[in-house]
């Protein structure tokens, strides 16, 4: 064969072999753009699906939380209205319950001054009854009871005694007893002596008016409520003592005593009893 037909042949080989491929290319080309279209196609539609979900399921939590809320709100207001009824219930039994306390406070006030009225009459019969609000061989009157020594004490040992049965020297501080029938001033002269120490304060000066009458100095504020110890040259000083009339003397003379304390509340059951 000659050399121009062998290169010929090569041409022609080449050429159609350029055709081939070209026609290949040509259909892979025209091939790939649909494929990559489907493909979008489904992600799209994928992205569509997942938005209409999620727009879904906001749609169901927001419908869940306003009735959630709704309901939440109405048990709320419930509560509200059960708390103001049950603070307007709470209010009219603590009315209720003051109203009544006051009634029980009256009518044990009531029941108390008729069983001690009931004790005193009781008393004046037996004078050592079981009911009478005072230790034994202490006399009552009014609201105290009063116990007399007729030893012959200065002031301070007169003191002594009385802070020892857990009482005073005699303190006679309401005027109005005195002007009331003088019941207390007739009491105080019913005592079976004269010239017993009163519970003023000792004074380091003599008063100048030598006596004055006992209903003058009621009013006193100088009515002694200290400890004798915290009194300095007391046997210098000069202390009260009485008969109908309030005298000073030296605190050091030897009078009687005469203590005082508050009688305790009489008690229903010991009347009620009747064994003395």
């Amino acid at each position: 064969m000659s050399e121009e037909q062998v290169t010929y042949a090569e041409l022609n080989f080449q050429d159609s072999s350029q055709i081939q491929n070209t026609q290949e290319f040509d259909q892979v080309g025209l091939k790939a753009p649909p494929a990559a279209s489907h493909v979008w196609r489904q992600r799209t539609l994928a992205l569509t699906l997942l938005c209409l979900l999620l727009l879904i399921g906001l749609g169901v939590l927001g419908s869940m939380f306003y009735l959630t809320s709704k309901t939440e709100k109405e048990k709320l207001k419930k509560l509200q209205n059960f708390k103001k009824e049950l603070q307007r219930n709470v209010s009219l039994q603590l009315m209720y319950n003051v109203d009544s306390f006051e009634k029980i406070r009256n009518l044990s006030i009531t029941l108390q001054e008729l069983t001690t009225k009931l004790c005193y009459e009781l008393h004046k019969r037996e004078p050592e009854h079981k009911c009478k609000p005072c230790p034994k061989e202490w006399i009552w009157h009014g609201d105290s009871c009063y116990i007399t020594f007729n030893n012959y004490s200065t002031w301070q040992m007169s003191h002594m005694t009385c802070s020892v049965h857990n009482a005073s020297l005699l303190k006679i501080k309401n005027k109005s007893v005195l002007r009331e029938r003088q019941k207390h001033k007739e009491f105080v002269k019913s005592l079976s002596f004269n010239y017993f120490w009163l519970g003023l304060s000792p004074t380091p000066t003599i008063i100048n008016q030598r006596y004055k009458k006992l209903d003058e100095t009621i009013i006193s504020s100088d009515w002694f409520t200290g400890n004798t110890n915290d009194l300095n040259d007391i046997d210098r000083m000069y202390c009260a003592h009485v008969n109908s009339y309030l005298y000073y003397g030296s605190c050091t003379e030897g009078k009687h005593t005469v203590c005082e304390k508050l009688a305790n509340p009489v008690k229903t059951e010991s009347i009620l009893m009747s064994e003395k």
